[in-house]
């Protein structure tokens, strides 16, 4: 929880919102918390059965109520200029994997990066190398991902990234 307040008030101290799920519980419930607490512009996109069975966060400055999870992921990658993740489940890794794929596509051209607290995505960035070295994923695809221990420090290289020339050879943006 101490990192997700970092983490808010890292991105209203550098002029960024937040656009996440809508739920007012969990570590994103609590970034949300946060980034209102200072200030800052909390937009959540949840779907209308989740509306019912998470709890929505009631104090956003817009909750959008979506259909499908399938829209409810197009329209966050829409309106975000980045993703980020903090520790979480299967939701939480599905949605990093799928914002990853999207970069290496083409897809997008945004930042996408992980906040290890703890060292909790070393498992899964030890499956990233071995990927690598197994020939299974490119080397300049594993480093689209961003990792750091400071919330800050990684908004400071998301604000400062920009996307590899000829890294997202699959698809022409314009087109998907």
């Amino acid at each position: 929880m101490e990192t997700a307040r970092a983490l808010a008030h890292a991105m209203v101290a550098r002029g960024l919102g937040l656009v996440y799920g809508g739920g007012s519980v969990g570590l994103m419930g609590a970034v949300a918390d946060a980034v209102l607490a200072e200030g800052g512009e909390a937009i959540g996109v949840l779907p209308r059965g989740l509306a019912r069975k998470e709890f929505a966060h009631a104090g956003l400055t817009e909750l959008h109520l979506v259909r499908s999870m399938h829209e409810r992921k197009a329209l966050m990658a829409s309106l975000s200029d980045g993703f980020l993740a903090l520790p979480g489940g299967l939701g939480t890794l599905e949605e990093v994997f799928e914002v990853l794929t999207w970069s290496q596509l083409g897809i997008h051209r945004k930042p996408v990066g992980l906040v290890d607290v703890r060292d909790y995505w070393a498992g899964l960035l030890t499956l990233l190398r071995h990927a690598v070295d197994e020939g299974f994923i490119r080397p300049e695809y594993a480093g689209l991902l961003l990792v750091d221990t400071s919330p800050a420090t990684l908004l400071d290289r998301f604000l400062a990234w920009r996307p590899p020339a000829g890294a997202s050879i699959w698809l022409d943006p314009t087109e998907t």
